[in-house]
């Protein structure tokens, strides 16, 4: 799917707050990043699907009081996603804590920091330069190596390489700032 641009972005979510029916054009463009951003944490087919689809339903439910920022509104959408695997969390914390597991109570406040940091990690990501970013996205969420991603993108290694270097500076420092 290509990518679009903010002004088309912004167009398609003022369509879809008048007429709910072209809601599709923005779940169109950006079904697979929400589903990979939630796939990445939750590691269950099934429950990826559910709150993927829960996020969709959600946001449409809430598309009238989406509000534009200048932000993309796929990271409207990861907010979303992030409060749904939150609460998916707290719920399967609660239904252990009920069958008298005390230790589970800890691990799932673990799993929920996880969870925040991870959103922090990937709403920096989001923020990167295009190039950073298509670099980060290629190498560890779609786990390729340097010589594929230098392939796809028609530069040499040591470009890419160096490419990665600086998105992972400038992640380091927009995290560290946080």
């Amino acid at each position: 799917m290509s990518q679009v641009t903010e002004s088309e972005e912004r167009l398609l979510i003022e369509a879809a707050q008048k007429d709910p029916s072209r809601f599709a054009e923005l779940y169109e463009h950006n079904f697979h990043r929400v589903y990979a951003y939630v796939a990445r944490r939750v590691r269950d087919r099934a429950e990826t699907q559910d709150l993927t689809a829960q996020v969709f339903h959600q946001a449409l439910a809430n598309l009238a009081k989406f509000k534009w920022r200048g932000s993309p509104f796929v990271a409207w959408l990861y907010r979303i996603a992030a409060n749904a695997i939150a609460d998916q969390a707290r719920k399967k914390g609660r239904e252990s804590v009920e069958q008298s597991n005390p230790s589970s109570e800890s691990s799932t406040t673990t799993d929920l920091e996880e969870v925040e940091r991870r959103a922090r990690v990937f709403s920096a990501v989001d923020k990167l330069p295009e190039d950073q970013r298509r670099v980060i996205v290629m190498r560890f969420a779609d786990e390729k190596s340097i010589r594929e991603i230098a392939g796809e993108l028609g530069r040499s290694e040591g470009a890419v390489k160096q490419l990665q270097f600086r998105a992972l500076e400038n992640l380091r420092n927009r995290l560290i700032e946080k």
